[in-house]
């Protein structure tokens, strides 16, 4: 499979005039390339959880794929956010370079997606005969899309791989019909199935991509991802990854405790119930204030057990710029008196309009940052 060139040799550093606080880096490509490419690096980070990309930015090979064989749209964004997170495991931001992936194309993965009976490269279970009640019971499908990502490592002057994340994105829920354009019935998969399907893919796609050209010894990461249900306003999340070193498959996996929860939730578990009753009560205050409301929504990502993040939407009528300034005061006053000061928090306040303000507040931060859109 060819590659791009520009992963791959050697970089010598220029510093130039026309770029103010970039470094540009001309790369010297493979023999099989006849031209040298130029990159830029930018030399401003975000802050330690983000990597810092090379430009011109390189689109994934199986660019857009993942819209449409993912569950969700909560799922589309995740699948992808998380592998980025858990590579930073095995990959840290401050000594690697995010690229999206250059070697499995649209067509590699569309194959290896489907059916073993579908194509001679299909990972799904064989289907055959089946009705879909038995398709359902016997041979559901399990892999539903692969996310790859290339993380590239300065050595000196040289740019090369150093290594690979691919996401694997699994059916929590198997949807069916009897017949055709009949009622859709629910197969639910066991964690058991899942995690030891997805292992078995997993190690299977190691296999193949170790016979990928640059990929021979390169170490791997794998992540498994459960999809939530099609349903599901918040996503799904990773469960486990593992390593693939030295040229070989991964033989040890890691659990992942991550988890996406909805507030206000009915869910009596105590870990969540001081923070459902916070939420409830700026619930309450926002409502009480401004009754032109859809809904509150919260979502708060947990990591271990430990709340890591909370996201709230409101959705509002728009009756005019002075009231959208009025009820964003008014929210982001409420941050500090409802909710612990260690605790991130966002505020995204919509209209059918489209976006209308945005109030960030970082941990253990007095004063919230506030946008209010034109």
């Amino acid at each position: 499979m060819k590659r791009k060139g520009w992963l791959a040799l050697a970089a010598l550093l220029v510093l130039t005039g026309c770029t103010p606080n970039q470094t540009q880096e001309e790369v010297v490509q493979d023999p099989a390339e006849s031209e040298a490419r130029t990159v830029v690096l930018p030399s401003v980070r975000l802050d330690e959880t983000y990597y810092s990309t090379i430009l011109p930015y390189a689109e994934s090979k199986s660019r857009g794929l993942v819209v449409s064989n993912m569950a969700t749209k909560y799922d589309v964004v995740e699948v992808e956010k998380g592998l980025m997170r858990l590579s930073q495991n095995e990959f840290p931001t401050d000594q690697y370079y995010f690229q999206e992936g250059q070697y499995l194309d649209r067509s590699t993965i569309s194959s290896w997606l489907a059916r073993s009976n579908q194509t001679e490269a299909g990972l799904n279970p064989d289907d055959q005969g089946l009705t879909g009640r038995e398709k359902a019971t016997q041979a559901p499908v399990y892999l539903t899309h692969i996310v790859e990502q290339n993380y590239l490592v300065r050595e000196g002057n040289t740019m090369k791989l150093g290594g690979v994340s691919i996401g694997l994105a699994l059916n929590s829920i198997y949807y069916y019909t009897e017949v055709d354009y009949g009622p859709v019935f629910e197969q639910p998969l066991s964690d058991d199935q899942i995690t030891e399907n997805g292992r078995r893919i997993a190690n299977e796609i190691v296999t193949r991509m170790r016979a990928m050209p640059g990929l021979a010894e390169v170490p791997i990461t794998v992540g498994l991802f459960k999809q939530n249900s099609r349903n599901a306003i918040v996503p799904g999340t990773y469960f486990s990854y593992g390593v693939a070193d030295n040229g070989g498959t991964v033989s040890n996996w890691a659990p992942i405790n991550e988890q996406y929860v909805t507030f206000p939730t009915s869910n009596a578990v105590e870990q969540y119930r001081d923070m459902d009753t916070a939420f409830r009560n700026f619930k309450y205050n926002v409502e009480t204030y401004f009754p032109n409301y859809t809904s509150v929504i919260g979502t708060g990502f947990y990591r271990d057990s430990v709340l890591q993040k909370l996201t709230i939407t409101i959705p509002i009528q728009f009756f005019g710029e002075a009231e959208i300034i009025g009820f964003t005061q008014y929210v982001a006053g409420l941050l500090n008196t409802s909710f612990v000061a260690d605790l991130p928090v966002e505020v995204n306040i919509t209209s059918i309009e489209g976006e209308q303000a945005l109030i960030k507040r970082e941990a253990n931060e007095e004063t919230p940052f506030v946008h209010i859109y034109e």
